[in-house]
């Protein structure tokens, strides 16, 4: 990238970061940098993230990478010169993010990281991730129920670059592949995105006519399958998703998706804060740098339950 154009990404970033603090950086400002809020997830992140900071009497600087590891590496830089105490990341790669991380590190910024971890310990204070394994298992575990355990179903992967999708098709396979019944015909990545996975459905379903099923690495790419399927007149097919999305909750609710697994984005982000808040004021957190959080089936019965990531009593 030319000089001037990474010296326009910085003032815009951080343009947009004084836009979203309400001015002037004030001297405790703490950075919040996720990928696009387009996907709800990472906007319920974001959002948990800035509400726990303002609680606590920060300012914060808010900024998307889109997951570009290089955008990601800009803002890091526009962070770090700003003066932020810490940063709160959902990482644009697990290798592709050490380099960033580390550097913050090396100007005393803290790093602590939600729903991704990165390939590297000892950089970050904190990663805290959901339960993917955990949760993928009890994915499967309705899916085979739903199944009937038996039948063709096909599966949508996420990035490649993103340890989570490989844990959650590790998981879901460690449970679907004890039934014989059911079988594998097909497995793409749809990279997380709805309109990638609408157009994997489609070929999915010439390819594979009398598929049954679907299960799919994330709610997004969920909701393009099913909507793929429902283009084609096949609701009867059966879609399970992983993330507990508003929208995923309302198809559950009309009879649509039947289920997705709930990782708790808000609650998440809001424990980086406060462990970034405590840190910024002792020096450390008094916990483990790796941190698991369980995930939590939903369907029918409890989907009127969910909002925004996060499941009400």
């Amino acid at each position: 990238m030319k000089l001037k154009n990474r010296l326009l990404m910085s003032v815009v970033a951080l343009g947009i970061a004084s836009a979203m603090s309400g001015g002037a950086f004030a001297a405790d400002t703490i950075a919040i940098i996720t990928p696009s809020h387009d996907n709800p997830f990472f906007k319920a992140e974001a959002d948990g993230a800035a509400a726990k900071a303002k609680e606590l009497g920060y300012e914060t600087m808010v900024l998307v990478h889109d997951d570009d590891a290089n955008k990601q590496n800009e803002l890091f830089d526009s962070a770090i010169a700003a003066g932020v105490k810490a940063i709160i990341l959902d990482n644009a790669g697990a290798d592709a993010s050490v380099a960033a991380v580390q550097k913050a590190k090396d100007k005393s910024i803290p790093s602590f990281l939600i729903d991704r971890e990165i390939t590297t310990t000892g950089v970050a204070v904190s990663q805290i991730v959901s339960n993917n394994y955990q949760g993928a298992q009890l994915g499967a575990e309705e899916f085979v129920k739903l199944m009937g355990e038996k039948g063709n179903y096909a599966e949508l992967l996420g990035k490649e670059s993103d340890t989570n999708a490989g844990i959650r098709s590790q998981g879901y396979h460690d449970v679907i592949d004890q039934y014989s019944d059911l079988k594998s015909v097909a497995q793409q990545t749809a990279n997380w995105s709805q309109t990638e996975a609408y157009t994997v459905m489609e070929s999915i379903l010439q390819a594979h006519p009398d598929i049954k099923g679907v299960i799919s690495g994330n709610d997004t790419m969920a909701m393009g399958a099913y909507a793929a399927l429902e283009a084609a007149g096949r609701k009867d097919v059966i879609v399970v998703g992983f993330d507990g999305s508003n929208d995923v909750r309302d198809s559950i609710k009309n009879g649509g998706i039947k289920a997705t697994v709930l990782q708790p984005a808000y609650q998440q982000a809001q424990n980086a804060v406060e462990q970034a808040d405590k840190f910024i004021k002792t020096g450390k957190t008094g916990l483990e740098e790796k941190q698991l959080m369980d995930c939590i089936l939903i369907n029918a019965d409890n989907a009127s339950k969910l909002e925004t990531f996060a499941l009400s009593e």
